[in-house]
């Protein structure tokens, strides 16, 4: 068990994790300044987007690369500036980092040898869409962003398909027709809100349900990255006593399977078994008992 006293003084320097604006400069914290402007080094997705913010601010911070494809290097010799008392920053392009972008292994490195992590709020574009949907707020899952192989993708949603938490994703313009058809094929024709351009002059939702957006979204040209926010799963689990396999054989369970989900008799053992709460080699061995 680890404890941190966030503000209690430190022979190492502090992590911060510093959200930046995801389109409006005014966003920006006082205390985020204010960081960014103390610290020994900021360690930024892109050093060209950061630049042009620190710019804008008139900070004068030394900028490291930071990003998908160094982060591994990068991270021993941001430790080792953390280990000799400097503190450092970390930022995204835009919004939170660690959110569908760097931060987690750095995080998670700084914890593990027991240097400060402190994180500050900010610019989210996932909650500005979730509140702005009008869809329940009340529980909610982040996804991210889908798969791009549309095999994936589908198994992706098909975990997600039952769950009734309200769905938040992020997509890009490229891929945003595919996926929303997807979505419908896998969640059905639910509620459904698309967040575009938030924070900056042309932000836009458009509101509606799935197969009537899906129509929609063929003919537009979509441009900025996208949050698309998702009604949760509206069935009505069925009751103890209402199992539908009740009435079959451990045989005609699986047989049952095979048959509507076209799968093999070993993944259709692998369903019946945890819809009984069975040994797997329990159903196998009836299964096959009874084929003879």
């Amino acid at each position: 068990m680890k404890i941190q006293k966030s503000f209690s003084s430190s022979e190492t320097g502090t992590l911060y994790v510093v959200p930046t604006p995801i389109g409006n400069l005014e966003d920006i914290t006082y205390r985020a300044l204010k960081i960014l402007e103390s610290v020994a080094v900021i360690a930024a997705e892109d050093t060209r987007n950061t630049k042009k913010l620190l710019l804008h601010f008139e900070i004068s911070v030394p900028l490291i690369s930071y990003h998908e494809h160094n982060k591994l290097s990068r991270e021993e010799q941001l430790l080792a500036r953390l280990a000799n008392g400097e503190s450092v920053a970390i930022v995204s392009d835009a919004g939170m980092p660690a959110i569908s972008d760097p931060g987690y292994e750095l995080v998670q490195a700084a914890i593990e040898v027991d240097y400060p992590v402190v994180v500050l709020p900010g610019a989210n574009a996932a909650l500005c869409a979730l509140v702005g949907s009008g869809l329940a707020t009340d529980e909610f899952l982040f996804y991210g962003f889908l798969p791009r192989k549309k095999k994936s993708r589908v198994e992706a949603l098909e975990r997600l398909r039952q769950a009734k938490a309200t769905l938040l994703f992020y997509e890009s313009p490229h891929r945003i027709r595919e996926t929303l058809q997807t979505i419908n094929e896998v969640l059905g024709n639910r509620k459904i809100a698309i967040a575009r351009e938030l924070t900056k002059r042309f932000e836009e939702y458009i509101r509606g349900e799935m197969e009537e957006i899906c129509t929609w979204a063929a003919d537009q040209e979509w441009r900025g990255e996208l949050c698309i926010v998702v009604e949760g799963s509206q069935e009505t689990e069925l009751a103890s006593d209402e199992k539908w396999w009740e009435t079959f054989s451990l045989k005609g369970h699986v047989e049952h399977y095979m048959q509507t989900e076209n799968i093999s008799s070993k993944e259709a053992i692998r369903l019946a078994a945890k819809d009984r709460a069975l040994p797997k080699r329990d159903v196998y061995q009836a299964y096959h008992i009874d084929k003879e």
